[in-house]
């Protein structure tokens, strides 16, 4: 990184604005997780709705007000996606190895966040975009390469990866390390949401994991999907109104969690 490059990416860090506009991305993130947990919990009793980002967006644009609230949503994460990135790139006196592992870790969900984001605004200027039927058509498009089994099934176990990492976070509390806890009742509270939330969310991405790898298994990319997708698969186990509506639960916990990390997050690693 460039010496010019490195003043301006610890400038961004600094401002002030931007900080601001980071912690909003930090509550844009905990409503959308409260949306897709009021989305999964109505499907848990028998709603016929798409349990995920753009079904959250979906049901936003639907309200008063809905195009003004996408817009803030997709600021926020854009931002959020932008202060990850810059966690990732900007230099640091971190040996190769931790730099490297920062790099691993940050940019991915920069990119995720910038995604979402993007996804949000495109709402709010009239598209409908479905995650799940998107989700299949680019596993078919992966399953048609010469090692498309092998990519997808690599995607599937990152993905299943991912979700083994948020549930080891939340039964170790690591989370700690990215918010300062309050103390008393406060930060009790705060504990308890980030171990459901992060448990919950971590058990729904190993379910996405787990169906695009037997897409990949069984060159079925209408097996393969997103959140909904698994969702759905939820619902059809004995008992998975319940199991789907605990899940459902568990993403309003995260949601609840995020933004209090709005207030509580560190923006000074």
């Amino acid at each position: 990184m460039t010496s010019s490059a490195r003043t301006a990416a610890r400038e961004a860090e600094a401002n002030p604005a931007f900080r601001v506009t980071v912690r909003a991305g930090y509550a844009a993130n905990g409503i959308l997780h409260l949306l897709i947990g009021g989305l999964v919990i109505a499907v848990g009793f028998g709603a016929q709705e798409d349990s995920d980002q753009t079904g959250a967006f979906r049901a936003l644009a639907a309200a008063p007000l809905g195009a003004a609230a996408l817009w803030a949503l997709a600021i926020g994460l854009v931002a959020l996606g932008a202060w990850h990135l810059l966690q990732a790139f900007a230099p640091r006196r971190l040996t190769v190895w931790r730099r490297v592992g920062r790099i691993f870790t940050e940019a991915p969900q920069g990119l995720v966040f910038v995604a979402i984001g993007l996804v949000s605004a495109s709402v709010a200027l009239g598209a409908r975009p479905r995650a799940e039927q998107a989700a299949e058509s680019l596993s078919e498009g992966v399953l048609s390469w010469p090692i498309g089994g092998f990519v997808l099934g690599v995607v599937g176990l990152a993905v299943a990866g991912v979700g083994i990492g948020f549930v080891w976070m939340g039964l170790r509390r690591s989370f700690h390390s990215k918010v300062r806890s309050p103390d008393g009742p406060a930060g009790f509270a705060l504990t308890a949401l980030g171990v459901v939330g992060f448990v919950a969310k971590g058990v729904a991405l190993m379910i996405v994991g787990v169906l695009v790898l037997l897409a990949a298994i069984t060159v079925e990319p209408d097996t393969a999907g997103g959140l909904d997708g698994a969702i759905s698969a939820v619902v059809a186990l004995p008992a998975g109104p319940v199991l789907a509506s605990l899940v459902g639960l568990g993403f309003v916990a995260y949601g609840v969690f995020t933004v209090f990390r709005a207030r509580y997050a560190r923006l000074d690693a």
